[in-house]
């Protein structure tokens, strides 16, 4: 498989390059930034690492007019992510969209609408999705703890304004309907601020109470129990066994989830839309003060 790759940022440096080094038959064939310093560095970045150049371009249109791709992974930044998907899909490539899909529900209901229809980049399904799900009985109510916190200047991110809602706290949104394999209902005790994000999420057949962060210490931990209070499976990512992981020889978690992504099957731009419309919920729930605000039901929305 042959990748595109538009946004230079951190993403694609500390991510979907070793990531596509690691999967195996999946090479960058081109880069595409605007900014020359960011696109030298992971072209620089690639080549030593593969041995292989790749080509650079200042835009996607003129990477997907030149280069023969089968995949854009669009890495910039969420405002700019349904126009690069809209030119992948005129030139009849697909796209892996990073997430948040888009900076609101009519934005992502537009990309989910492209042919070909483009994919998510929800890389938790790949981390804490594999290893719990298969855990998690098909059938009987459950009740869900996630928890996603980061640094946000930790990671060094050329540029960083999406609420934590939307940098982190979609992620735990998207993985409450994947490891619950249900639709959503509603959203309640919504507290949202530029920094930090609380809610509490029905679904139709589990309550999820999903916490997020940008501005505290790494941890992710998830805990799924039975309407009794059994716990049925969980997981802790971060803290000192995250930081020892490189020396005790273990895998980057991130390159790891991407490189499992890129093998698929991803999720698609209506789970995209699913995500956006319960943080449409949020945001409306937050705004009266932590009222139960339905999430209006989507046609095709896959879990």
């Amino acid at each position: 498989m042959r990748l595109g790759v538009a946004g230079c940022g951190r993403i694609a440096e500390r991510g979907y390059a070793p990531a596509a080094l690691a999967a195996g038959g999946v090479t960058i064939a081109a880069f595409a930034d605007p900014d020359a310093g960011r696109l030298r560095r992971c072209a620089e970045l690639w080549e030593r690492e593969s041995g292989e150049a790749a080509r650079t371009f200042a835009s996607a249109s003129e990477l997907l007019g030149a280069e023969p791709i089968d995949l854009l992974v669009v890495a910039a930044p969420a405002a700019h992510h349904l126009a690069l998907a809209e030119e992948a899909a005129a030139a009849g490539v697909p796209s892996l969209v990073e997430k948040p899909p888009a900076p609101d529900l009519a934005t992502a209901e537009r990309l989910a609408a492209l042919d070909p229809q483009p994919f998510l980049a929800f890389n938790r399904r790949f981390l804490q999705g594999i290893e719990l799900r298969d855990r998690i009985p098909a059938e009987g109510w459950l009740e869900l703890e996630l928890e996603l916190r980061f640094r946000r200047d930790a990671w060094g991110a050329h540029e960083a304004d999406d609420e934590a809602l939307l940098d982190a706290g979609i992620h735990l949104i998207d993985l409450a309907c994947h490891l619950s394999d249900a639709a959503p209902i509603a959203v309640r005790r919504a507290e949202i601020a530029p920094e930090r994000a609380t809610l509490e999420l029905e679904l139709t057949r589990a309550r999820a109470r999903i916490s997020c962060a940008t501005d505290r210490s790494h941890r992710e931990a998830i805990t799924v129990r039975d309407r009794s209070g059994k716990e049925l499976a969980s997981t802790t990512w971060g803290g000192i066994g995250a930081r020892l992981a490189p020396l005790l020889g273990r895998p980057d978690p991130l390159v790891l989830s991407l490189q499992r992504q890129l093998k698929g099957p991803m999720a698609t731009a209506r789970d995209g839309v699913a995500a956006m419309a319960i943080v449409e919920a949020a945001r409306s729930s937050a705004a009266l003060d932590g009222a139960e605000v339905t999430v209006a039901p989507l046609a095709g929305a896959q879990t």
